[in-house]
Protein backbone atom coordinates (compact mmCIF):
# COMPACT_ATOMS: atom_id res chain seq x y z
CA UNK A 1 0.00 0.00 0.00
CA UNK A 2 1.55 3.54 -0.39
CA UNK A 3 1.18 6.59 1.13
CA UNK A 4 -1.54 8.28 -0.59
CA UNK A 5 -3.59 5.06 -0.04
CA UNK A 6 -2.75 4.42 3.57
CA UNK A 7 -3.41 8.58 3.79
CA UNK A 8 -6.83 8.58 1.65
CA UNK A 9 -8.10 5.68 3.35
CA UNK A 10 -7.42 6.80 7.36
CA UNK A 11 -9.03 10.03 5.80
CA UNK A 12 -11.83 8.01 5.02
CA UNK A 13 -11.76 6.36 8.61
CA UNK A 14 -12.00 10.08 9.86
CA UNK A 15 -14.88 10.94 7.97
CA UNK A 16 -17.34 8.33 8.42
CA UNK A 17 -18.83 8.52 12.31
CA UNK A 18 -19.10 12.31 11.86
CA UNK A 19 -22.74 12.50 11.26
CA UNK A 20 -22.78 10.05 14.50
CA UNK A 21 -20.63 12.11 16.30
CA UNK A 22 -22.53 15.39 15.92
CA UNK A 23 -25.90 13.52 16.65
CA UNK A 24 -23.99 12.37 20.42
CA UNK A 25 -23.09 16.15 20.77
CA UNK A 26 -26.78 17.13 20.32
CA UNK A 27 -27.51 15.62 23.00
CA UNK A 28 -24.58 15.70 25.23
CA UNK A 29 -25.43 19.77 24.47
CA UNK A 30 -28.83 19.28 25.77
CA UNK A 31 -30.67 19.98 21.84
CA UNK A 32 -31.82 17.00 21.01
CA UNK A 33 -34.53 16.60 18.28
CA UNK A 34 -37.96 16.39 19.76
CA UNK A 35 -39.33 12.96 18.60
CA UNK A 36 -42.29 11.28 18.82
CA UNK A 37 -44.29 13.56 16.90
CA UNK A 38 -46.60 13.10 14.05
CA UNK A 39 -45.83 14.16 10.79
CA UNK A 40 -48.89 16.62 10.53
CA UNK A 41 -47.92 17.82 13.95
CA UNK A 42 -44.45 18.50 13.12
CA UNK A 43 -45.84 20.91 10.21
CA UNK A 44 -48.52 22.63 12.17
CA UNK A 45 -45.70 23.59 14.90
CA UNK A 46 -42.77 24.39 12.75
CA UNK A 47 -39.78 26.18 14.23
CA UNK A 48 -42.47 27.46 17.35
CA UNK A 49 -42.12 24.99 19.54
CA UNK A 50 -40.12 25.86 22.22
CA UNK A 51 -37.04 23.51 23.85
CA UNK A 52 -37.60 21.30 26.67
CA UNK A 53 -34.56 19.33 27.06
CA UNK A 54 -33.51 17.38 30.33
CA UNK A 55 -29.88 16.87 29.82
CA UNK A 56 -29.21 13.40 31.35
CA UNK A 57 -26.94 12.27 28.67
CA UNK A 58 -24.29 15.08 30.24
CA UNK A 59 -25.29 13.92 33.43
CA UNK A 60 -24.37 10.21 32.75
CA UNK A 61 -20.99 10.77 30.81
CA UNK A 62 -19.79 13.34 33.93
CA UNK A 63 -21.28 11.19 36.43
CA UNK A 64 -18.93 8.16 35.18
CA UNK A 65 -16.06 10.82 34.38
CA UNK A 66 -15.71 12.38 37.59
CA UNK A 67 -14.68 8.45 38.99
CA UNK A 68 -11.94 8.13 36.48
CA UNK A 69 -9.29 9.94 38.45
CA UNK A 70 -5.59 8.85 37.46
CA UNK A 71 -3.62 9.34 40.93
CA UNK A 72 -0.01 7.77 39.97
CA UNK A 73 1.94 5.26 38.47
CA UNK A 74 4.17 2.78 39.62
CA UNK A 75 6.92 1.63 38.18
CA UNK A 76 8.72 4.87 37.12
CA UNK A 77 9.09 7.84 39.87
CA UNK A 78 9.89 10.80 37.23
CA UNK A 79 6.83 9.69 35.16
CA UNK A 80 3.96 11.62 37.65
CA UNK A 81 6.35 14.87 36.90
CA UNK A 82 5.96 14.23 33.25
CA UNK A 83 2.74 14.04 33.65
CA UNK A 84 1.80 17.08 35.58
CA UNK A 85 4.03 19.02 33.23
CA UNK A 86 1.71 17.99 30.51
CA UNK A 87 -1.02 19.24 32.18
CA UNK A 88 -2.45 15.44 31.64
CA UNK A 89 -4.03 15.83 35.76
CA UNK A 90 -6.90 17.67 33.86
CA UNK A 91 -7.33 16.62 30.47
CA UNK A 92 -6.90 13.55 31.18
CA UNK A 93 -10.57 13.55 32.98
CA UNK A 94 -10.97 15.42 29.21
CA UNK A 95 -9.85 12.17 27.02
CA UNK A 96 -11.95 10.47 29.13
CA UNK A 97 -15.38 12.29 28.80
CA UNK A 98 -14.47 12.63 25.04
CA UNK A 99 -14.16 8.64 25.08
CA UNK A 100 -17.28 8.06 27.43
CA UNK A 101 -19.30 10.31 24.50
CA UNK A 102 -18.26 9.58 21.81
CA UNK A 103 -16.79 5.90 21.74
CA UNK A 104 -13.19 6.88 21.07
CA UNK A 105 -10.78 9.53 22.48
CA UNK A 106 -6.75 9.68 21.40
CA UNK A 107 -3.32 10.51 22.88
CA UNK A 108 0.17 11.34 21.19
CA UNK A 109 3.03 11.59 22.41
CA UNK A 110 6.18 13.12 20.70
CA UNK A 111 9.08 14.88 22.12
CA UNK A 112 8.99 18.76 22.75
CA UNK A 113 11.99 20.78 21.81
CA UNK A 114 14.16 20.00 24.97
CA UNK A 115 13.15 16.23 24.18
CA UNK A 116 10.98 16.01 27.32
CA UNK A 117 7.65 14.07 26.82
CA UNK A 118 4.93 16.01 25.19
CA UNK A 119 1.47 14.60 25.17
CA UNK A 120 -1.74 15.93 24.00
CA UNK A 121 -5.29 14.50 24.20
CA UNK A 122 -7.15 14.62 20.86
CA UNK A 123 -10.60 13.79 19.63
CA UNK A 124 -11.83 11.47 17.63
CA UNK A 125 -12.94 14.11 15.15
CA UNK A 126 -9.44 14.63 14.20
CA UNK A 127 -7.37 11.39 14.50
CA UNK A 128 -8.52 8.18 12.69
CA UNK A 129 -6.48 4.88 13.50
CA UNK A 130 -5.41 1.76 11.69
CA UNK A 131 -5.49 -1.35 14.09
CA UNK A 132 -3.92 -4.66 12.66
CA UNK A 133 -6.60 -7.35 13.11
CA UNK A 134 -3.87 -10.15 13.80
CA UNK A 135 -2.18 -8.35 16.69
CA UNK A 136 -4.42 -5.20 17.90
CA UNK A 137 -2.06 -3.08 17.65
CA UNK A 138 -2.22 0.91 15.78
CA UNK A 139 -0.20 0.23 12.64
CA UNK A 140 -0.74 3.84 11.29
CA UNK A 141 -2.64 7.29 12.58
CA UNK A 142 -3.70 10.42 10.86
CA UNK A 143 -4.89 13.59 12.49
CA UNK A 144 -6.36 16.19 10.31
CA UNK A 145 -7.68 19.60 11.25
CA UNK A 146 -8.72 22.76 9.10
CA UNK A 147 -7.67 26.27 8.85
CA UNK A 148 -10.55 28.25 7.52
CA UNK A 149 -8.79 31.54 7.63
CA UNK A 150 -6.13 30.14 5.00
CA UNK A 151 -8.43 27.87 3.12
CA UNK A 152 -6.14 24.91 3.78
CA UNK A 153 -6.19 21.38 5.29
CA UNK A 154 -3.32 20.41 7.22
CA UNK A 155 -2.84 16.31 7.88
CA UNK A 156 -0.04 14.22 9.86
CA UNK A 157 0.71 10.99 8.95
CA UNK A 158 2.19 8.62 11.77
CA UNK A 159 4.08 5.91 10.97
CA UNK A 160 6.47 3.30 12.93
CA UNK A 161 9.21 4.33 11.08
CA UNK A 162 8.56 8.08 10.06
CA UNK A 163 5.99 11.02 10.51
CA UNK A 164 4.88 13.02 7.63
CA UNK A 165 2.93 16.25 7.56
CA UNK A 166 1.10 17.50 4.59
CA UNK A 167 -1.15 20.27 3.43
CA UNK A 168 -3.99 20.39 1.04
CA UNK A 169 -5.09 23.50 -0.71
CA UNK A 170 -8.78 23.50 0.42
CA UNK A 171 -10.64 23.01 3.48
CA UNK A 172 -12.13 19.47 3.92
CA UNK A 173 -9.80 18.03 1.57
CA UNK A 174 -9.57 13.83 1.51
CA UNK A 175 -7.57 13.72 -1.11
CA UNK A 176 -4.53 15.97 -2.49
CA UNK A 177 -2.68 16.36 0.10
CA UNK A 178 1.15 17.35 -0.14
CA UNK A 179 3.92 16.26 1.36
CA UNK A 180 5.61 19.24 3.41
CA UNK A 181 8.00 17.50 5.63
CA UNK A 182 9.24 14.13 6.64
CA UNK A 183 11.08 13.30 10.15
CA UNK A 184 11.93 10.13 11.23
CA UNK A 185 10.03 8.23 14.19
CA UNK A 186 13.00 6.56 16.50
CA UNK A 187 10.29 4.84 18.57
CA UNK A 188 9.35 2.54 16.08
CA UNK A 189 6.07 2.55 17.24
CA UNK A 190 2.80 5.05 16.51
CA UNK A 191 3.16 6.95 18.73
CA UNK A 192 -0.76 7.08 19.25
CA UNK A 193 -2.81 5.62 21.66
CA UNK A 194 -6.21 5.26 21.56
CA UNK A 195 -8.75 5.32 24.89
CA UNK A 196 -11.52 3.16 23.60
CA UNK A 197 -15.39 3.22 25.50
CA UNK A 198 -16.04 -0.59 24.74
CA UNK A 199 -16.52 -3.78 26.83
CA UNK A 200 -15.93 -6.02 23.71
CA UNK A 201 -12.86 -6.55 21.37
CA UNK A 202 -14.61 -6.58 18.15
CA UNK A 203 -15.81 -3.61 16.32
CA UNK A 204 -14.08 -0.78 14.57
CA UNK A 205 -14.95 1.79 16.77
CA UNK A 206 -15.77 2.70 20.39
CA UNK A 207 -19.56 2.75 21.90
CA UNK A 208 -20.67 5.82 23.26
CA UNK A 209 -22.14 5.86 26.63
CA UNK A 210 -25.39 7.77 25.06
CA UNK A 211 -26.17 5.17 22.49
CA UNK A 212 -28.79 3.22 24.47
CA UNK A 213 -30.14 5.89 26.30
CA UNK A 214 -31.31 8.07 23.47
CA UNK A 215 -34.53 6.77 23.27
CA UNK A 216 -35.53 6.94 26.49
CA UNK A 217 -34.08 10.57 26.59
CA UNK A 218 -36.64 10.97 23.50
CA UNK A 219 -39.03 9.54 25.66
CA UNK A 220 -38.50 11.62 28.76
CA UNK A 221 -38.56 15.18 26.54
CA UNK A 222 -41.70 14.61 25.04
CA UNK A 223 -44.01 13.75 27.81
CA UNK A 224 -41.60 16.82 29.76
CA UNK A 225 -42.95 18.78 26.56
CA UNK A 226 -46.66 17.27 26.29
CA UNK A 227 -46.57 18.44 30.24
CA UNK A 228 -45.74 21.97 30.15
CA UNK A 229 -48.15 22.35 26.43
CA UNK A 230 -50.69 20.74 29.18
CA UNK A 231 -50.37 22.79 31.85
CA UNK A 232 -49.80 26.33 29.76
CA UNK A 233 -53.43 25.24 27.79
CA UNK A 234 -55.51 23.60 30.21
CA UNK A 235 -53.59 23.32 33.25
CA UNK A 236 -55.24 26.74 34.24
CA UNK A 237 -59.25 26.60 34.38
CA UNK A 238 -60.91 27.43 31.67
CA UNK A 239 -63.74 29.92 31.64
CA UNK A 240 -66.63 29.71 29.03
CA UNK A 241 -69.73 31.48 28.93
CA UNK A 242 -73.06 31.71 26.26
CA UNK A 243 -75.57 34.01 25.61
CA UNK A 244 -73.06 36.64 24.54
CA UNK A 245 -72.71 38.45 21.13
CA UNK A 246 -69.76 37.76 19.27
CA UNK A 247 -67.38 40.92 18.14
CA UNK A 248 -65.88 41.29 15.01
CA UNK A 249 -62.43 42.58 13.81
CA UNK A 250 -60.67 42.66 10.43
CA UNK A 251 -58.18 40.37 9.16
CA UNK A 252 -54.79 42.78 8.28
CA UNK A 253 -51.47 41.38 6.30
CA UNK A 254 -48.19 41.88 7.14
CA UNK A 255 -48.04 45.87 6.64
CA UNK A 256 -51.41 46.55 8.92
CA UNK A 257 -53.79 46.69 5.45
CA UNK A 258 -57.38 45.16 5.82
CA UNK A 259 -57.48 41.67 3.37
CA UNK A 260 -60.30 42.01 0.85
CA UNK A 261 -62.55 39.47 -0.19
CA UNK A 262 -63.53 39.29 -3.64
CA UNK A 263 -66.34 42.03 -3.55
CA UNK A 264 -63.70 44.37 -1.94
CA UNK A 265 -65.02 43.98 1.39
CA UNK A 266 -62.65 43.71 4.40
CA UNK A 267 -62.77 39.79 5.68
CA UNK A 268 -63.86 39.46 9.08
CA UNK A 269 -63.48 37.54 12.12
CA UNK A 270 -65.30 36.44 15.60
CA UNK A 271 -63.61 37.24 18.55
CA UNK A 272 -64.03 36.60 22.27
CA UNK A 273 -65.57 39.59 23.56
CA UNK A 274 -64.00 39.56 26.26
CA UNK A 275 -60.14 39.80 26.39
CA UNK A 276 -58.39 37.16 28.45
CA UNK A 277 -56.68 39.98 30.69
CA UNK A 278 -59.91 40.89 32.22
CA UNK A 279 -60.87 39.74 35.40
CA UNK A 280 -64.29 40.29 35.37
CA UNK A 281 -66.92 39.43 33.15
CA UNK A 282 -69.58 42.01 32.02
CA UNK A 283 -72.69 41.20 30.35
CA UNK A 284 -75.73 43.18 29.57
CA UNK A 285 -77.45 40.66 28.28
CA UNK A 286 -79.68 38.88 31.12
CA UNK A 287 -79.67 35.19 29.56
CA UNK A 288 -76.06 35.27 29.33
CA UNK A 289 -74.14 32.35 31.14
CA UNK A 290 -70.50 31.70 33.13
CA UNK A 291 -68.83 29.22 33.88
CA UNK A 292 -65.63 27.36 34.60
CA UNK A 293 -64.34 24.15 33.19
CA UNK A 294 -62.06 21.81 35.55
CA UNK A 295 -58.15 22.02 35.36
CA UNK A 296 -56.21 19.40 33.93
CA UNK A 297 -54.98 16.94 36.01
CA UNK A 298 -51.13 16.51 35.56
CA UNK A 299 -50.77 13.71 37.51
CA UNK A 300 -50.28 11.14 34.68
CA UNK A 301 -47.31 12.66 32.90
CA UNK A 302 -45.68 12.50 36.35
CA UNK A 303 -46.40 9.01 36.39
CA UNK A 304 -45.27 8.51 32.84
CA UNK A 305 -41.80 10.35 33.69
CA UNK A 306 -41.23 8.16 36.73
CA UNK A 307 -41.47 5.16 34.71
CA UNK A 308 -39.10 6.63 31.86
CA UNK A 309 -36.21 7.79 34.52
CA UNK A 310 -37.08 4.16 36.19
CA UNK A 311 -35.51 2.89 32.60
CA UNK A 312 -33.19 5.38 32.57
CA UNK A 313 -31.35 4.98 35.93
CA UNK A 314 -31.67 1.32 35.14
CA UNK A 315 -29.41 1.77 31.59
CA UNK A 316 -26.92 4.33 33.00
CA UNK A 317 -26.71 3.18 36.59
CA UNK A 318 -27.14 6.28 37.55
CA UNK A 319 -28.85 6.45 41.18
CA UNK A 320 -32.07 7.71 42.12
CA UNK A 321 -30.94 10.91 43.68
CA UNK A 322 -29.05 11.40 40.47
CA UNK A 323 -31.78 12.19 38.53
CA UNK A 324 -33.56 13.99 40.75
CA UNK A 325 -36.20 11.23 42.36
CA UNK A 326 -36.52 11.51 46.16
CA UNK A 327 -38.15 9.83 48.89
CA UNK A 328 -40.05 11.36 51.85
CA UNK A 329 -37.10 10.33 54.10
CA UNK A 330 -33.72 11.79 53.38
CA UNK A 331 -31.47 8.89 53.00
CA UNK A 332 -27.74 7.94 54.98
CA UNK A 333 -24.72 8.02 53.93
CA UNK A 334 -24.44 4.24 53.97
CA UNK A 335 -27.80 4.21 51.84
CA UNK A 336 -26.67 6.66 49.10
CA UNK A 337 -23.34 4.53 48.71
CA UNK A 338 -25.64 1.48 48.30
CA UNK A 339 -27.56 3.29 45.50
CA UNK A 340 -24.08 3.91 43.77
CA UNK A 341 -22.97 0.83 43.52
CA UNK A 342 -24.10 -0.67 40.43
CA UNK A 343 -22.08 3.26 39.20
CA UNK A 344 -18.89 2.51 41.20
CA UNK A 345 -19.01 -0.95 39.15
CA UNK A 346 -19.40 0.44 35.68
CA UNK A 347 -16.59 2.60 36.85
CA UNK A 348 -14.16 0.49 37.71
CA UNK A 349 -14.73 -1.62 34.33
CA UNK A 350 -13.31 1.33 32.50
CA UNK A 351 -10.65 2.03 34.78
CA UNK A 352 -9.57 -1.50 33.78
CA UNK A 353 -10.57 -1.11 30.28
CA UNK A 354 -8.88 2.69 30.40
CA UNK A 355 -6.18 1.83 31.98
CA UNK A 356 -4.27 -0.32 29.58
CA UNK A 357 -4.20 2.32 27.27
CA UNK A 358 -3.14 4.52 29.93
CA UNK A 359 -0.17 2.73 30.78
CA UNK A 360 1.08 2.42 26.75
CA UNK A 361 0.84 6.37 27.14
CA UNK A 362 3.52 6.10 29.73
CA UNK A 363 5.24 3.47 28.11
CA UNK A 364 5.65 6.33 25.01
CA UNK A 365 6.46 8.88 27.82
CA UNK A 366 9.08 7.33 29.30
CA UNK A 367 10.80 5.78 26.09
CA UNK A 368 10.99 9.70 24.76
CA UNK A 369 12.57 10.73 28.30
CA UNK A 370 15.41 7.57 28.13
CA UNK A 371 15.38 6.60 24.73
CA UNK A 372 14.41 3.45 24.91
CA UNK A 373 12.01 1.00 23.06
CA UNK A 374 8.39 1.39 24.63
CA UNK A 375 7.81 -2.24 24.14
CA UNK A 376 10.48 -3.37 25.91
CA UNK A 377 9.68 -1.26 29.20
CA UNK A 378 7.60 -3.00 31.57
CA UNK A 379 6.23 -2.54 35.21
CA UNK A 380 4.14 0.32 34.37
CA UNK A 381 0.90 0.57 36.15
CA UNK A 382 -1.66 3.40 36.36
CA UNK A 383 -3.23 4.17 39.67
CA UNK A 384 -6.76 4.87 40.36
CA UNK A 385 -8.60 6.90 42.29
CA UNK A 386 -11.37 5.17 44.49
CA UNK A 387 -14.44 4.96 42.10
CA UNK A 388 -16.61 5.39 45.17
CA UNK A 389 -17.93 8.57 46.60
CA UNK A 390 -15.74 8.12 50.18
CA UNK A 391 -15.15 11.15 51.99
CA UNK A 392 -11.44 11.75 52.98
CA UNK A 393 -12.30 11.09 56.48
CA UNK A 394 -13.93 7.78 55.62
CA UNK A 395 -11.12 6.64 53.65
CA UNK A 396 -8.39 7.87 55.61
CA UNK A 397 -9.83 5.89 59.00
CA UNK A 398 -10.44 2.43 57.27
CA UNK A 399 -6.77 3.00 55.87
CA UNK A 400 -5.16 3.95 59.11
CA UNK A 401 -7.34 0.88 61.12
CA UNK A 402 -5.75 -1.52 58.09
CA UNK A 403 -2.47 0.11 59.04
CA UNK A 404 -2.25 -0.45 62.89
CA UNK A 405 -3.72 -3.92 62.41
CA UNK A 406 -0.37 -4.45 60.05
CA UNK A 407 -2.64 -5.40 57.07
CA UNK A 408 -1.06 -3.05 54.81
CA UNK A 409 2.55 -1.46 54.83
CA UNK A 410 3.38 2.81 55.03
CA UNK A 411 3.84 3.08 51.37
CA UNK A 412 0.91 1.07 50.27
CA UNK A 413 -1.41 2.60 52.78
CA UNK A 414 0.05 5.99 51.38
CA UNK A 415 -1.05 5.28 47.71
CA UNK A 416 -4.57 4.35 48.82
CA UNK A 417 -4.95 8.10 50.15
CA UNK A 418 -3.89 8.55 46.59
CA UNK A 419 -0.27 9.83 47.10
CA UNK A 420 1.45 9.61 44.03
CA UNK A 421 5.00 7.44 43.86
CA UNK A 422 7.48 10.64 44.05
CA UNK A 423 5.22 12.29 47.18
CA UNK A 424 5.84 8.95 48.58
CA UNK A 425 9.57 8.91 48.51
CA UNK A 426 9.63 12.12 49.82
CA UNK A 427 8.09 11.04 52.89
CA UNK A 428 10.10 8.32 53.23
CA UNK A 429 12.30 8.90 56.53
CA UNK A 430 8.86 9.51 57.86
CA UNK A 431 7.58 6.50 57.47
CA UNK A 432 10.46 3.98 57.54
CA UNK A 433 10.18 5.73 61.20
CA UNK A 434 6.72 4.67 61.71
CA UNK A 435 6.81 1.15 60.06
Amino acid sequence: MTQNELLTGLIQRLNLPLARYADLDRYYEGRPPLAFLSPEAKTALGNRFGIMSSNIPRLSVTALAERLRITGFTGDTGLWADWIRNDLDQTSGVAHREALLLGDSYVIVWADRFGRPLVTVESAKQVAVQIDPGTREITAAVKRWEDKERNVTHAVLYEPDQITRLIAQQTGAITGFTAVDTIANPLGVVPVVNLRNTDRIIGDWGISELEDLKPLVDALNKSLADMMVTSEYVGRPRRWATGLELSEKPVVDDDGNPVLDDDDQPVMIEVNPIPEGHRAMISENHEAKFGQLSAADLGGYEASVRVILGQIMAVSTLPAHYVGVFSDNPASADALRAAEASLTARAEARQQSLGRSWEMVARLMIAVRDGRNPNLIEGVRVQWADAATRSVAQEADAVVKLFQAGLLPAPYALSRLGYSDDEIAKMRPVTNDAA
